[in-house]
């Protein structure tokens, strides 16, 4: 088995650490500027690599069910986790948002796209095309909720998922695959270069985003409240996750490849909810950051398990 986590880590990780090395670098001594690059990703590689995924990609009518039902399932659990951990620690109802940030939202589209595709192939990222569109629509309605309940309205929940062009690409691949309406052969390799460039760009800024997180000191209770939040995310989440593809029956590469994906480290959307609404910005970026950097000592082993 050991020698299975080390081929792993070398054939699956060490390629994504390359760029998020990188990027990191470059923040450190180039002072690299991410917020063009941002733009950049979510407005031109994010809905293309949606787009080419969805539009070629070998999922079945019972795939969607069964992913849309374990998102759901998987959601609800996970935030009756964190509410009750919370309440029971008697932590501050921003340290309980900001836990539930931690706990419901994984990195699962910047760093689980290209970690998926190393690890299970085109088919694997297939099977994960759906959850991860999925987690952009929650992240920006269930997400806002959860950072502010306060703040939280339908219309804004709605303007934000349609501010996304990604959901946009979702959308057409759906309905072109519905009327089998075909892609001239040049527009598709267009769309297959732009997707292929994705992973390298999206991982340095991985990288440069790390860099950029502040882990300043916490007292006693924020303390608490980190904490709680790393074992959820790195203990308690998987066994939550396990039990919903259990009760599901989810089974094969399906199985696989979601377990991974609800094992990801904390979403770096939940650092920017955590900050807009004051929805304990401190614990949830110094969780970013720590998740992150366990997540290539911890993913080689569950990728063997799963395999």
């Amino acid at each position: 088995m050991i020698q299975n986590v080390f081929s792993t880590l070398f054939q699956v990780l060490v390629p994504l650490a390359l760029p998020v090395i990188a990027g990191a670098l470059l923040s450190k001594y180039k002072q690299l500027d991410i917020k063009p690059l941002l733009v950049l990703v979510l407005y031109y590689f994010t809905p293309v690599v949606i787009f080419d995924t969805l539009i070629n990609a070998e999922v079945s009518h019972q795939d969607v069910y069964q992913t849309f039902a374990f998102s759901l399932l998987n959601l609800l659990l996970l935030w009756g986790a964190a509410n009750g951990l919370g309440k029971l620690l008697r932590l501050s109802q921003n340290d309980i948002a900001g836990l539930t940030l931690i706990s419901a939202f994984t990195n699962c589209v910047n760093y689980g796209i290209p970690l998926i595709l190393l690890a299970f192939g085109q088919l694997g990222l297939d099977k994960a095309s759906v959850f991860i569109v999925l987690q952009m629509i929650i992240v920006n309605t269930v997400g806002i909720y959860f950072a502010a309940r306060s703040h939280f309205t339908i219309k804004n929940a709605i303007k934000s998922v349609f501010s996304l062009p990604a959901i946009y690409a979702a959308v057409l691949a759906f309905l072109l695959r519905i009327f089998d309406i075909p892609i001239p052969s040049g527009i598709a390799s267009g769309f297959s270069m732009i997707a292929d460039a994705y992973s390298p760009i999206v991982l340095a800024i991985l990288g440069a985003q790390m860099m950029n997180v502040k882990t300043e000191k916490l007292d006693r209770k924020t303390h608490t409240a980190y904490w709680t939040g790393m074992g959820m995310r790195m203990l308690i989440a998987p066994i939550i996750a396990l039990i919903c593809l259990y009760i599901l029956k989810i089974d094969g590469l399906l199985f696989s490849v979601l377990l991974i994906l609800a094992c990801m480290p904390v979403a770096v959307n939940a650092g920017i909810l955590a900050s807009k609404f004051d929805a304990s910005p401190k614990i949830v970026t110094k969780s970013i950051l720590w998740t992150t950097l366990l997540s290539f000592i911890v993913l080689p082993f569950l990728i063997v398990l799963v395999k």
